[in-house]
């Protein structure tokens, strides 16, 4: 529920509380248990907990399920912060001119108006969705629904902890950011629920300090117990810890006046380009 109060707005982010509601809504509404978890000889699982055989299954039902779980969840928390900025948070957003067809629309964005369909000028903020379910849930025939263990007690690999859904994130950002003209202006956020890899500390900071993309941030400000990557040392990778800091990222984000910029020259015309400017 959405609390607002002298003129700030706190929601809950994500925690264990949001992906058992997941799961329970997923299994009142539509899905099985076979869908959203492992079925092991000592019970049902929603990931292969460390220690424990897969017995030969592999889950690929509930990814959908929980896209589009995320997608709703994030725009629930984003919809008061883009009001506050006098704008929309649409899910889906289509924009052809800056390679975003309706096979590979936005996750998520700020726009002037509440369509999917979008003019490049009209689009303030950019989100990538990349989240999914992080710790590990036992369920019961009772249909309960009980935490077992964090992400660092099973074997799966959530959210951008897995390389393959940081490169498509990365990947898609680029392919906006070299579709013309149009997108040099909107800011890119990742959006995810886990910490990252140590091995991309640095590769998301030169994807900030280079302009590709202006942040990865994980909405879940308490994955584990133990030691984890909060942050990068230039915060292209953060935790945030409420939505108050949301809002003044995205503020600061579509009030300043940035552009893109990348290219390779020869140090005589950057040389020339420097002196132009100063």
């Amino acid at each position: 529920m959405s609390i607002i109060s002298e003129n700030k707005i706190n929601l809950p982010l994500w925690n264990n509380d949001t992906e058992i509601q997941f799961f329970k809504e997923a299994l009142k509404n539509f899905a099985t248990p076979e869908q959203l978890f492992y079925k092991l000889q000592t019970g049902y699982f929603a990931y292969i907990p460390k220690g424990s055989d897969a017995e030969g299954q592999t889950l690929q039902n509930r990814n959908s399920l929980i896209g589009q779980f995320t997608e709703k969840w994030c725009k629930d928390i984003f919809n008061p912060i883009a009001e506050k900025l006098e704008l929309y948070a649409v899910n889906g957003v289509v924009c052809e001119e800056i390679g975003l067809p309706r096979q590979s629309s936005a996750d998520l964005a700020f726009c002037k108006t509440n369509d999917i369909n979008q003019s490049a000028e009209n689009i303030k903020l950019l989100f990538e969705i990349k989240m999914s379910v992080v710790s590990n849930y036992k369920f019961s025939p009772l249909s309960n629904v009980d935490f077992i263990g964090d992400y660092k007690q099973h074997k799966g690999t959530p959210s951008l902890l897995r390389s393959d859904s940081m490169l498509k994130a990365i990947g898609k950002s680029i392919n906006i950011r070299v579709s013309g003209n149009a997108s040099t202006k909107i800011p890119i956020i990742i959006l995810c629920n886990s910490p990252i890899q140590e091995s991309y500390s640095k590769k998301v900071d030169f994807l900030k300090t280079s302009g590709v993309i202006q942040g990865f941030w994980s909405l879940n400000p308490n994955p584990t117990n133990t030691n984890y990557i909060k942050s990068t040392v230039k915060n292209g990778f953060q935790t945030i810890t409420n939505t108050e800091d949301i809002l003044n990222h995205c503020r600061n984000l579509i009030t300043t006046d940035m552009n893109y910029f990348s290219s390779m020259i020869s140090k005589y015309d950057l040389g020339k380009l420097i002196t132009i400017k100063q």
